[in-house]
């Protein structure tokens, strides 16, 4: 009898020790509503200094055929994983809307990206998985990372994005991966 009444003194102390700590609320719970604004970017590793890679940087059109594939692998993770407190994926219909939207431009993206596979010599499987795997990464270290996603498809879906190229990737994984612009002139 003892026992039982000391495991139920611990539960309730328990209980109470608990109800007394703020707990962090769920990373899924939907952002405030501000209007649409490329404003979701996390923030970007400094690139090394322009004499260092001016032999392997990317001119503007070829980054932003690698930034927009890069988006939409992005998207595809946080599509993958931001849930709704019952579990469903919380964007499944803004992901579904935004390749609607840029059905065609996806497609010549593809393309782009194949040629520019063949002259900076990357394997394009490799980096789109690349791609994936470094942004699932920051999923349980970045606190806003389902808010940056809900922020990055308002943007993606604004009437102001009429190209890929608007849509700033919400992680740019650039740096990381030692793509880099070229120097100004």
């Amino acid at each position: 009898m003892f026992k039982k009444l000391v495991q139920a003194a611990v539960l309730v102390v328990g209980g109470l020790a608990l109800g007394g700590c703020p707990l962090q609320q769920a990373k899924t719970t939907a952002p405030a509503n501000k209007p649409p604004a490329a404003d979701y970017q996390a923030p970007v590793a400094a690139s090394p200094p322009a004499g260092t890679t001016r032999a392997i940087c990317y001119n503007e059109a070829d980054l932003a055929t690698f930034r927009g594939r890069m988006a939409q692998q992005e998207f595809t993770v946080g599509t993958l994983q931001c849930q709704t407190r019952g579990g469903a994926r919380a964007y499944e219909t803004l992901y579904a809307s935004f390749l609607g939207k840029f059905q065609g431009e996806l497609g010549s993206n593809a393309r782009s990206l194949r040629t520019l596979s063949r002259s900076k010599r990357f394997n394009i499987d490799v980096v789109v998985t690349e791609f994936a795997n470094r942004t699932a990464q920051r999923a349980p270290t970045d606190k806003e990372f389902c808010a940056r996603f809900k922020r990055a498809f308002d943007w993606a879906l604004s009437n102001q994005v009429t190209t890929l190229a608007q849509i700033p990737p919400p992680y740019d994984l650039g740096p990381e991966m030692n793509v880099h612009p070229c120097p100004k002139r």
